[in-house]
């Protein structure tokens, strides 16, 4: 049994493997597009007796904490052949790339599931949803005249993205983009962006979107204020002679959408999207800020985390009075008592901001003595997940 990076060379046998696990083929031309693409250094496989039995993909990647950017270990294109399941290569491979990422210094990583319970057994939780909203014309919010203009498929990465970091920076876990992950996503043929000006010419919102079969689909939808955001929608509402409904993808949890609407009776779902999970523990509170208090504060936390044997035990977590938060290994492992114990996974959820401590103890997932449970709900910031892109 070998775990290694893929070469070139391994690119077509790579490429086979995933055709076959997600139910797709590309064409020749394709195939000199990706291969030109192609990153082998991004791509881990599991090898016996010389053959690639499974693999993933690790990509470098950064996302907002707390408005600040973090090292991220983005997991993709998870796969193996169905004569090797149920043999741990793919658990052998995510156990191998928490290392990976530790050494790289990427403190947390993301995926998004085939499956939630499997990787839940290997310390990935939910940590974010989105909303989907779909209206019929008789349901757009009400026109309203707007001082402003909106253009059309002109938007420029150099528009786009100061305003996406203005608002993706507002939630945990949204990707801070790079250039080609901009062009990469203005480059689809059949995808339409539309930017907000203010009367003076200055960018303040955008969505991009599709239209297909008298349905136009916004897919990401940024605005600074409110004037962008009743601008945009105006956009959309021109398009009624053309469409016959709008559906919003990929809506951040805390959207006020419906509420705003003159009837909230819409077509809604909530859907759990990407996982989470803190690969280095430590370093992460470290760099992380609590809610400050006139008082410090310290509790002994138990980490359960099997996989990643450096997160896993008895922690010293202080937080002081500007909420400069630490974690230290216990000196005392075997007779030091914790006052708090939760697994990886909803460590993970309640720093992100996903589930609040008092809800997570309340479930029974998180335990501990009283006092502690009340001063981790108090030092523990309210916050906001999302994640706009998908990988």
């Amino acid at each position: 049994m070998v775990i290694r990076q893929l070469t070139m060379e391994e690119f077509e046998t790579g490429l086979a493997l995933d055709e076959y696990a997600f139910h797709f083929k590309l064409s020749e031309e394709d195939k000199v597009r990706e291969k030109q693409r192609y990153k082998p250094e991004r791509n881990w496989g599991f090898y016996e007796d010389g053959e690639l039995g499974a693999q993933l993909t690790l990509l470098p990647l950064s996302l907002y904490i707390q408005g600040k950017v973090i090292p991220m270990g983005g997991i993709a294109g998870v796969s193996t052949w169905p004569e090797n399941r149920r043999q741990g290569m793919v658990a052998k491979l995510l156990t191998h790339v928490l290392g990976t990422m530790k050494d790289a210094g990427q403190t947390i990583s993301m995926l998004h599931p085939f499956l939630i319970p499997f990787y839940r057994r290997f310390g990935w939780e939910v940590y974010c949803e989105h909303k989907e909203y779909v209206l019929s014309a008789k349901q757009y919010p009400a026109r309203k005249e707007i001082q402003g203009t909106v253009k059309r498929d002109r938007a420029t990465v150099g528009e786009l993205e100061p305003l996406y970091h203005a608002f993706a920076a507002r939630y945990n876990g949204t990707l801070m983009r790079d250039r080609d992950w901009w062009e990469n996503l203005l480059q689809q043929e059949d995808r339409h962006s539309a930017v907000f000006y203010t009367i003076s010419g200055e960018p303040q919102g955008y969505i991009l979107y599709k239209i297909g079969n008298r349905e136009l689909t916004v897919e990401e939808f940024v605005y600074l204020n409110e004037t962008a955001r009743q601008g945009l929608w105006t956009f959309i509402r021109n398009h009624e002679a053309t469409v016959d409904q709008v559906k919003l993808t990929r809506v951040p949890a805390d959207d006020l959408l419906p509420f705003l609407l003159p009837d909230p009776r819409i077509k809604q779902h909530s859907h759990p999207y990407f996982m989470a999970r803190l690969v280095n523990a430590q370093a992460f509170v470290n760099d992380y800020s609590f809610v400050k208090s006139a008082e410090p504060g310290e509790a002994v936390i138990y980490i359960e985390d099997e996989h990643a044997p450096w997160n896993n035990g008895l922690w010293k977590l202080a937080v002081d009075e500007q909420g400069q938060g630490s974690l230290t290994a216990a000196l005392d492992q075997d007779n030091l008592e914790a006052d708090l114990r939760c697994g990886i996974g909803v460590l993970t959820a309640m720093l992100l901001g996903y589930k609040r401590p008092a809800e997570l103890a309340r479930s029974g997932i998180l335990t501990g003595k009283e006092q502690s449970l009340q001063w981790l709900e108090a030092r523990v910031p309210a916050a906001q997940t999302a994640l706009f892109d998908f990988f």
